[in-house]
């Protein structure tokens, strides 16, 4: 597939899940059920649609954004219109949630360096969504400020990761635990040696 077939990295203003980030995390879950629905494996998808095997995988495990071009390519040779993967579903009220932990869904994230791995229920039927981080040495949230409505709370579980908020640092090790308000523009990032892991919380504001 050609390398202007995969859409870049997008700057983002927030580190929290939006709306639109859980529409785009559900394109990989999307594409690899109806995948298997049709009974085609990575190669025979790939030869019919004319996108690597390798892409497709990608995308399936929420790795790699497609463009509307490699979307079209799929749709078409699985029987369905781009909008099926990117369409807001209207799902019934969830009110209780259970995430097993070997069946944590990965949750989109421009940020690179950075992995999420949901815990919570869907940001559309909840007020409040929440990850197990992994940043790894070196990986921030770029030289722009963020600021977003809602709140935040960072549980550091293993590692160090250092927030700029409001003007003022803040190291967080094991057990150190963060709260702030979005609209106080922030940063972070981890400056150590090895990777952190933290439980990310976003609570929804209005």
């Amino acid at each position: 597939m050609p390398a202007n077939d995969v859409s870049p990295p997008v700057e983002a203003e927030e580190a929290r899940p939006t709306q639109v980030e859980e529409i785009v995390s559900l394109i990989g879950p999307k594409l690899y059920e109806l995948r298997r629905a049709r009974g085609y494996s990575l190669q025979q998808l790939a030869t019919i649609s004319d996108v690597s095997s390798a892409a497709i995988h990608k995308i399936e495990r929420n790795g790699m954004v497609p463009t509307i071009t490699t979307l079209l390519k799929l749709g078409t040779a699985l029987g369905v219109q781009v909008s099926h993967f990117v369409a807001e579903e209207g799902m019934p009220p969830e009110r209780v949630k259970y995430t097993p932990a070997e069946q944590r869904p990965v949750v989109y994230t421009p940020h690179k360096g950075l992995s999420l791995a949901g815990i919570t229920g869907s940001y559309r039927q909840f007020e409040t969504a929440a990850a197990m981080a992994t940043v790894i040495p070196g990986a921030n949230s770029g030289e722009k400020l963020l600021q977003h409505p809602g709140e935040e709370v960072v549980h550091v579980v293993e590692g160090v990761l250092t927030f700029d908020i409001g003007g003022q640092s803040y190291a967080l090790g094991e057990g150190d635990t963060l709260h702030f308000g979005g609209e106080v523009p922030h940063q972070w990032g981890n400056q150590a040696k090895r990777p952190a892991r933290a439980i990310w919380i976003a609570l929804r504001g209005s």
